[in-house]
């Protein structure tokens, strides 16, 4: 084969030295983070995605090569292996393409070809296909073959199978199956229909009752979407293509006479047969499959970008919270939560029906607020809901309080409350009311609490369920170590689910890192965590740069520059006459440094310009600084919307068709890509993010399948 790496670099439009340099990393078992942060130089400053597609490609070649090896020494056990069908293996760079050479050689299941050839006509399919002159007739040549012993009684017995073993050979054959599968890729149509007993009743498929649409065209949304309505037994879809233009080119490749051969018919006959039962079947499940793999891949995609957007929401940060789990008959959860996410206290309210304790409720609010020195209340959005956030707002306005309400999505919450991480962090608290406390923390860092639910129970993706959840996984788990990585960790604070997404770290090693703090109190520095069991050098490269240490022996350790730089600093600070202390955040002195006097063979001008950006503001925060949005306390139900309203919300989901945006309402709506702007939009996540908030306008509400459509309001 060529040069995987060469192959690489050309479909990315990658340097191969880049791609080489990180594979090669890769293979180092270093982490994509830490690659992208701190061997730019070596990469040619790759960002996290490119890096990413590398290995992605990388362990595609791999695997594509294990096949490989497979494939030829199965082929060299059957005596077949030629030189040139070597050669055509050892240089083919797609997976599907080694099977369609192997298929003819590949061990077979019991088939209609495998038993005939058990009865002993190969020898007539070889002679049919050959289409050589012939000198004796059909008859005298068919009766040759007629064997009562092998169950071959008559000549139309002995030509049924022949043709049996023409039609799997033609199916075999390595450029129709190509040609074909290209043709289906590009030319099919994909079909859908209701079926019978669905006809006249109202579905979410209704899109798909009867629709047809070119394959190549139908995106990721409508293939899930016509997937699950199948699934559901509410559709069938299929595959249909032009079978006379399909049938021509098999015959094109197949007859090599004309038609007064005498088996021309017959020839003509076990195309159709190869084509409708063997090929054609074989072709669309492929197809269907490969654009379903596709569909998967762009939602898998689409719900990591919003999961991303998700772990990066703003923190409130280190605020005395009064969380709420809100509830109408078993009553709202209310628990304190300390600056540094510390469980305080709990109590239950009941200021909604059917009790309707307000003053009581009202009563306990007060006394946490003022006991605790409440800063900000955090209520979760299911139900009731809408009603606790009045009723709060209600109770900081008679009592004229500065402090501020705010709803946080709770998805998750109740997954989280049952878990083994919740029961083993409080093991003696109601299930509600470690949801509670979770719906707190999550205001105060989104991060640190939502790396502890399973992320398929977030809410953030569509069909979710349906994709292939290993590589949902997969991907999901890349995006929290990517979004961990990308704002750093507090080392004596971290839970050990969140220090497991530390690069380097992973679950051993981050209970180990636990059991450490719990044995010998806080970390001084960075290189104390050599003294962690299991966690070495190897380790300590990967980790060290993304850990912070407030308080500590070395100023440089709550900061995103490596222990391996430090070196460099302290010349940088020498040079200036300044201890390292006085130099950190002191920006006329950074000023002052010329960064080309400090490259060397090992520290090129991106490593150096990222250690004075960190220079300037160690330690610093890359989310964005917090906000919120308050609801309209006149919409609180879908039968208070009325078309042309115009409502504030915020972006909860974005799709490859548009954003749904929660807008008080227990629904959310949906801004279609067409309305999402002023001006043509081919991607949402070019315009939107989840967490932004929105200015829209109700274009339609169907209550029956609880549907909103909105259209953004562009200011002008």
């Amino acid at each position: 084969m060529n040069n995987p790496n060469n192959i690489i670099a050309k479909e990315l439009g990658i340097a191969e030295n880049s791609v080489n340099n990180t594979i090669e990393l890769i293979k180092e078992d270093a982490t994509i983070p830490f690659i992208a942060r701190y061997r730019k130089e070596k990469t040619g400053n790759l960002d996290e995605t490119q890096i990413k597609n590398i290995k992605e490609r990388f362990e595609y070649f791999t695997e594509l090569q294990k096949r490989k090896e497979t494939v030829l020494q199965t082929i060299k056990e059957q005596g077949k292996l030629t030189p040139e069908l070597e050669k055509e293996i050892l240089t083919c760079t797609e997976k599907q393409k080694l099977e369609d050479i192997y298929l003819p050689y590949k061990p077979k299941k019991r088939t209609r070809a495998t038993i005939a050839k058990e009865k002993g006509l190969e020898p007539l399919a070889e002679l049919i296909f050959s289409q050589l002159p012939l000198k004796q007739s059909r008859d005298e040549i068919l009766s040759k073959y007629i064997n009562p012993d092998k169950e071959v009684k008559t000549k139309e017995e002995a030509l049924a199978g022949a043709l049996d073993i023409i039609a799997e050979k033609i199916s075999d054959m390595a450029d129709i199956r190509g040609y074909l599968r290209k043709t289906t890729s590009e030319q099919g149509r994909i079909v859908s229909k209701v079926k019978k007993e669905f006809k006249d009743k109202k579905t979410k498929f209704e899109t798909y009752y009867d629709f047809s649409e070119p394959v190549k065209k139908s995106p990721s949304h409508r293939i899930l979407a016509m997937q699950r309505g199948e699934k559901e037994k509410v559709l069938s879809w299929k595959i249909e293509v032009d079978e006379d233009k399909a049938l021509d080119f098999i015959d094109s490749k197949v007859l090599k006479t004309d038609k007064n051969y005498i088996f021309y018919e017959d020839l003509l006959d076990a195309i159709d047969d190869s084509f409708k039962r063997l090929i054609f079947p074989s072709i669309e499940k492929e197809v269907l499959n490969l654009k379903i793999e596709e569909s998967e891949k762009e939602a898998i995609n689409v719900f990591s970008k919003n999961f991303k957007n998700l772990l990066l929401s703003p923190p409130a940060g280190d605020k005395m919270i009064l969380a709420i789990d809100p509830a109408f008959r078993t009553g709202c959860k209310v628990a304190v939560i300390d600056k540094n996410g510390n469980f305080v206290e709990y109590k239950p309210i009941f200021p909604h029906e059917p009790q309707k304790r307000t003053s009581e409720a009202e009563a306990i609010i007060l006394e946490f607020i003022k006991k605790h020195n409440i800063e900000l209340i955090s209520i979760g959005n299911g139900t009731a809901s809408k009603e606790t956030s009045i009723f709060i707002n209600q109770v900081i306005k008679n009592n004229k309080l500065a402090v501020k309400s705010i709803v946080v999505s709770e998805a998750g919450a109740s997954v989280y409350s049952a878990s083994d991480v919740a029961i083993k962090e409080f093991p003696d608290l109601d299930l509600t009311v470690r949801g509670a406390i979770s719906i707190g923390r999550r205001l105060q860092d989104p991060l640190a609490e939502l790396v502890k639910i399973d992320a398929k129970s977030i809410g953030v993706g569509q069909y979710q369920h349906d994709v292939n959840q290993a590589q949902l996984k997969k991907s999901l788990d890349l995006t929290v170590e990517s979004a961990v990585n990308y704002v750093g960790v507090e080392l004596n604070t971290a839970s050990s689910e969140l220090l497991s997404y530390v690069s380097g770290i992973g679950n051993t090693i981050a209970q180990n890192i636990i059991k450490y703090r719990k044995e010998n109190s806080a970390f001084k520095n960075r290189k104390q965590l050599l003294k962690v069991t299991k966690l070495g050098n190897k380790a300590f490269e990967q980790c060290a740069g993304f850990l912070r240490i407030r308080n500590n022996d070395n100023p440089l350790d709550n900061s995103a520059i490596h222990p391996e730089s430090y070196h460099i600093v302290e010349k940088m600070a020498k040079d200036l006459n300044v201890t390292t202390e006085k130099l950190i955040g002191n920006e006329e002195l950074i000023s002052k440094i010329n960064v080309s006097d400090y490259v060397t063979s090992e520290t090129g001008l991106l490593t150096l310009k990222d250690i004075i950006s960190e220079l300037k503001k160690p330690g610093l925060d890359p989310r964005k600084e917090f906000s919120s949005l308050e609801f309209s306390s006149e919409i609180n139900e879908i039968d208070d919307l009325k078309e042309g309203m115009m409502i504030e919300g915020v972006v909860t989901n974005v799709t490859n068709f548009g954003a749904f945006v929660d807008i008080g309402v227990h629904q959310d709506g949906l801004v279609h890509i067409s309305k999402l702007s002023d001006k043509f939009v081919s991607n949402p996540y070019d315009v939107v993010s989840v967490g932004d908030t929105l200015k829209v306008k109700v274009i339609s509400v169907d209550k029956q399948l609880k549907r909103i459509s909105l259209e953004r309001v562009i200011e002008k």
